[in-house]
């Protein structure tokens, strides 16, 4: 039987300043070589002000039609906006003891804080504003929106080296979910903001207020899987650290268990197309691939669309 997977619980990635800056020259690359105004054109979206109503025209979006003016005037008029000055993207980091999972060299947490850091400079390099919601079991940390480079990287390094949730309570008071403040998220990030969802989104319901979080921002959610999210690996019963349960397990490689992982899997994935239906609102990344080369895939597909 293979060797429990190692893990180390309430661990801080080492040195978030120097990793960001590492990060740094990567993201500037890419926002001069390869996404070229791609990444402000794709979080653009709606998040635009009013400025008056036009006809409308072949080619024009047909969600900014009026429909009381068409209805009026019997010809079909659409609303004009005019572009905000600057983008507000707030960071939504829901971190659970799952994601202290990993299968290979990196766990799921530090994946998704890279692409959470990753995030943050594109905002610091297009001169947008950027806050973070770190909300864990135990509570949560709220930096509101902050402009410029220096801050914006301070903020970033403040989430990457925020400790994990601590996994050495008993599991009957063992805490799996992050209570997100989704009333205080609205004070802080005005209307239309980019509102960015990173977690593991196991099987649930909508929070209470997501309805209306989605009327009011711009949401999109980002989500880390480890090669066992997907398919449990084959071979005899092997060993593994559960976070969530706080206890080593040992999987028999039964077919009830492959029958219930497949059924989780589609539990999940449910949950998540039910919180964010546009397939262009969503993006999925594994452990093991390029988190940079992921996101700009992402803006791609939504610039093309």
């Amino acid at each position: 039987m293979p060797s429990p997977l190692p893990i180390t619980p309430g661990a801080a990635p080492a040195s978030p300043l120097a990793l960001l800056r590492k990060l740094e020259w990567r993201v500037r690359h890419a926002v001069e070589n390869v996404l070229s105004g791609e990444y402000r054109s794709a979080f653009r979206g709606r998040g635009m002000e009013f400025d008056q109503v036009v006809k409308y025209e072949f080619g024009d979006d047909v969600r900014d039609i009026d429909w009381n003016v068409t209805a009026r005037l019997g010809e079909p008029y659409r609303k004009k906006f005019v572009e905000e000055r600057e983008v507000t993207v707030m960071i939504v980091f829901e971190d659970t003891p799952s994601l202290q999972f990993g299968s290979g060299a990196q766990s799921k947490r530090e994946a998704l804080l890279e692409l959470a850091g990753l995030v943050m400079l594109l905002g610091a390099v297009n001169r947008d504003r950027v806050g973070f919601l770190h909300a864990k079991p135990d509570g949560y940390t709220l930096r509101e929106p902050v402009r410029g480079r220096g801050p914006i990287l301070h903020a970033a390094a403040s989430l990457l080296g925020a400790p994990a949730p601590q996994l050495t309570a008993p599991s009957s008071q063992l805490q799996t979910r992050s209570d997100i403040p989704w009333r205080l998220l609205a004070r802080a990030a005005p209307r239309h903001s980019i509102l960015i969802w990173l977690g593991d989104f196991a099987p649930r319901v909508a929070p209470d207020g997501w309805a209306v979080m989605r009327k009011r921002y711009q949401p999109m959610g980002f989500r880390v899987d480890d090669p066992w999210d997907r398919k449990l690996p084959e071979g005899d019963a092997f060993a593994a650290y559960d976070p969530v349960s706080g206890q080593l397990v040992t999987l028999e490689n039964s077919t009830a268990e492959r029958a219930a992982h497949a059924s989780w899997c589609e539990q999940r994935d449910a949950t998540w197309r039910e919180l964010f239906p546009d397939t262009l609102t969503r993006l999925v990344v594994g452990t093991e691939e390029d988190r940079l080369d992921a996101l700009v895939r992402f803006f791609h597909a939504r610039q093309a669309h």
